[in-house]
């Protein structure tokens, strides 16, 4: 991990307990696990993978899960965090000490270009930061700014995700994420944030790339297409094609692609 993440974690241990990680998500520090997914509100039982692999409810409540999935040598540790940036960063610090070989981000992403269809699995080219949590994050004074900053991925590792969808017969289609504090409030903004010219909109992206940085392991984010508000996609009320679109990026893209990346 960077030296700054080094920081953060020196300092936070001076007002907490250490071993966060097994506290708030049942985790071992004496495992090295394979991948760590981090998920806003799904669990691997919401994905389907207790079907193929051993799934262990490590703890459990009503915002938090923590989670072992096991398939053949696979060890793979899940975290199931409420939503927004603040959740993220909070979460993934108390994971940091974890040996952890690669970091997988899973979620729902909302569409603002009709090109992107309910079902289809995106992941970020750029997220632009819409959270305050970020500044936090990554300046040393809380007063600079770093509101609508683009965050990068390792495009090289990106790129080889796509591709490896590809062998496998799948289209993970990148677009520009705009990183948004509240989904309430985005529809009341909605126009000035299509201004910033981003295909998706979402929550967490950019302090999840943010954090990946830091801990100097390889990571990507796999969004499924929830909605559209330029296609007129509902969040709620799906019509039945709609849902099974849904289904298949969730239920048989995410976790096929998971087990292949944490191998």
């Amino acid at each position: 991990m960077k030296e700054k993440l080094k920081k953060i974690l020196d300092t936070f241990h001076k007002y907490n307990s250490e071993h966060m990680a097994a506290q708030a998500f049942g985790l071992s520090e004496d495992i090295v696990y394979d991948a760590l997914v981090v998920a806003p509100s799904f669990t691997p039982y919401k994905l389907g993978m207790d079907a193929t692999c051993k799934v262990t409810t490590l703890k459990e409540g009503a915002y938090l899960g923590g989670y072992l999935v096991e398939k053949d040598d696979l060890n793979i540790a899940w975290i199931k965090i409420g939503s927004s940036a603040g959740n993220l960063i909070d979460h993934l610090a108390l994971c940091a000490e974890l040996s952890i070989k690669k970091l997988i981000f899973i979620g729902a992403v909302g569409g603002l270009k009709p090109e992107f269809k309910l079902g289809d699995v995106c992941t970020p080219s750029y997220s632009l930061s819409g959270s305050y949590a970020d500044t936090y994050l990554m300046k040393d004074s809380i007063k600079e700014k770093m509101l609508f900053t683009k965050v990068f991925p390792d495009m090289n590792y990106v790129d080889s995700v796509i591709d490896i969808g590809k062998t496998k017969g799948y289209e993970i289609k990148k677009g520009s994420v705009f990183c948004t504090p509240s989904i309430a409030m985005e529809y009341t903004h909605l126009d000035e944030i299509k201004s910033f010219g981003t295909d998706l909109i979402e929550m967490e992206t950019s302090s999840f790339y943010l954090m990946t940085d830091l801990f100097e392991v390889p990571g990507v984010a796999l969004l499924v297409v929830s909605d559209n508000s330029a296609s007129g996609a509902a969040l709620v009320g799906r019509t039945e094609e709609q849902q099974k679109q849904y289904d298949f990026g969730r239920m048989v893209v995410l976790p096929d692609m998971i087990l292949t990346l944490a191998e």
